[in-house]
């Protein structure tokens, strides 16, 4: 024992016996002079950071735990009281690099690793966390909670395969584990297994029967079978058990929605804000009052689809305020053609001064739109005449029916591999005599990518010209119809006033309601849905049946 240490021990014990006493004052002098002794006396910089804690002072505390930890790096009860305090606090970012540092240190430990990646999952590094997750499993391979999280992990990546199978793993570790039935519900309906996903939520719910988030996944389910009535009693009783629970409420508003109860739904289609990661805009929110001259930002906070459907209240909007539209800068040439749109500029641009701000997906909320007062009048959008005329000179000699074709989404979109198809799902259409199909495909998707449209399908492909919104509508507006999966090509040919057929999933999103073959927010569109939850042939053989008899008179390309 050296000189130092033979002097604070005495004082220590001493401290020690005060603080257990809860003479923290005292105690505190106490260690406080150990210190000034030997400054590198790790544990009563642990104690002080104890009562900092006690009284409140959480940065005191932080700081002398990073003191204690500094003298003593392998002490891992210090480790673990900073690992506790950073938690309380919500400092993700610093947990996860103290658990990156203790698992250098304990390689071998598979709690830290396990613990490592629940902090990075808080994160949002779901990345890391499977690697951190994998890591602890396999050193001990029977812990039920990092099978679930790794699940959850692979989950938040689009791989819900893989997570399936983790939370299958979870329930056989723990078979009353409710939340890993819950989780293997939600990787079942993003593989479209509704039936299997359905049986996985009830067995949740059986185990904790109060599970609000629970009910609002068997309520989406159910929504998708086509069983409204009972889907919509689901989130009803999320509610009732949790009345302030954001995705509950965007579901229920989604449900009203497709059902054609437009008034009951925008109202909860607004608790998006507290399901989606939303960009925040300064300025007061508008909520239809009158500005008196005064500037109003509109502006688009959700994709390209919903801007384009959405913009079409700006004409009536703007004969009374003074407006000024924001949108991604791919939509800022096409909104220049939007009536009373004076004032157009590009997001990340510099704002001009404005009094009151609004979303564009908030204006058929405060109009009261019903299924009987959607602003339907097309064409609001329109494509530059002279670009126009420079593609039908370009397609003069594709003589026949020319169809422009959009067969999938951004790959982004969590439920991208639902609403898209592939070319081999569309190569029945490439067989119609007199059709001459035409890509809008922009983003080609993985299934198709660098490889060759099916035997006998021929696609001409000008894509790569297409620098934005303008030059695709100009392109359109050169065809003779649109057929697309549910992307924003299909809004767009839908507000170009250009014949539209949508083929869209079973499963179909709110705006394009149930049981229909129109639209009431597009007048020229068709829609051919899914009979199945996984099966397109339907649909195209509908689809074909139907283009097939438009273009008999047309006469074959002269490329077929």
């Amino acid at each position: 024992m050296t000189e130092a240490m033979h002097l604070v021990q005495p004082l220590f014990e001493l401290a020690l016996g005060r603080h257990q006493k809860g003479r923290l004052r005292e105690a505190a002098s106490a260690y406080t002079r150990i210190l000034s002794i030997m400054p590198s006396h790790a544990a009563s910089h642990h104690m002080m950071s104890v009562i900092a804690r006690q009284a409140g002072q959480n940065d005191l505390a932080l700081t002398a735990l990073r003191k204690a930890i500094a003298a003593a790096p392998r002490d891992l009860q210090y480790r673990h009281d900073l690992l506790d305090l950073l938690h309380r606090l919500g400092h993700t970012e610093q947990q996860a690099s103290c658990l990156r540092e203790m698992c250098l240190l304990w390689p071998d430990h598979a709690e830290l690793h396990a613990r490592r990646g629940t902090a990075l999952r808080e994160a949002g590094q779901d990345n890391e966390v499977v690697e951190c997750l994998r890591t602890a499993l396999a050193l001990a391979p029977v812990d039920a909670d990092a099978q679930c999280q790794l699940g959850l992990s692979l989950l938040a990546l689009g791989n819900a395969g893989e997570a399936a199978a983790c939370f299958a793993e979870t329930i056989r570790l723990r078979p009353d584990f409710a939340a890993a039935h819950n989780n293997l519900g939600l990787a079942l309906l993003r593989l479209g297994r509704f039936i299997a996903a359905e049986h996985s939520l009830r067995e949740s719910l059986r185990l904790a029967p109060d599970r609000h988030v629970t009910y609002v996944n068997l309520g989406n389910v159910l929504r998708t079978l086509g069983r409204i009535d009972a889907a919509e009693a689901c989130l009803r009783t999320a509610l009732r058990l949790q009345p302030d629970y954001p995705e509950a409420h965007y579901s229920l508003g989604s449900l009203l929605m497709v059902t054609g109860r437009l008034a009951e739904g925008w109202p909860e289609m607004e608790w998006r804000t507290g399901c989606f990661p939303q960009r925040e805009v300064p300025g007061s929110a508008w909520n239809g009052e009158l500005l008196d001259g005064r500037v109003l930002l509109l502006h688009a906070d959700q994709g390209f689809g919903d801007a384009i459907q959405f913009c079409r209240y700006v004409p009536a909007l703007a004969s009374r305020e003074n407006v000024v539209l924001e949108v991604p800068k791919w939509l800022t040439r096409l909104m220049a053609s939007l009536d009373g749109a004076k004032t157009i500029i590009a997001r990340d641009a510099e704002l001009p001064d404005y009094s009151a701000q609004c979303p564009l997906i908030r204006l058929p909320l405060i109009a009261g739109t019903t299924l009987e007062t959607i602003p339907a009048s097309v064409p609001y959008l329109h494509a530059e005449p002279a670009a126009v005329d420079a593609w039908r000179q370009r397609l003069a000699p594709l003589t026949g029916l020319r169809v422009g074709l959009a067969w999938a989404g951004n790959p982004a979109y969590p439920d991208d591999h639902r609403r898209s198809v592939t070319l081999h799902d569309l190569a029945p259409l490439a067989s119609i005599p007199g059709v001459v199909l035409v890509s809008l495909q922009k983003i080609v998707p993985a299934s198709d990518e660098g490889r060759p449209p099916p035997p006998g399908m021929t696609i001409y492909d000008w894509t790569p010209e297409l620098q934005d919104f303008a030059d695709t509508a100009a392109l359109i507006a050169a065809l003779d119809m649109v057929i697309a999966v549910d992307t924003a090509v299909a809004h767009l040919a839908g507000a170009l006033g250009k014949p539209v057929w949508l083929l869209n999933r079973y499963d179909t999103d709110w705006r394009w309601l149930l049981n229909r073959d129109d639209s009431p927010w597009y007048p020229t569109m068709r829609q051919f849905r899914q009979t199945q939850p996984d099966g397109w042939d339907a649909p195209v053989q509908a689809m074909r049946d139907a283009l097939s008899r438009l273009a008999a008179p047309y006469p074959s390309s002269c490329n077929e």
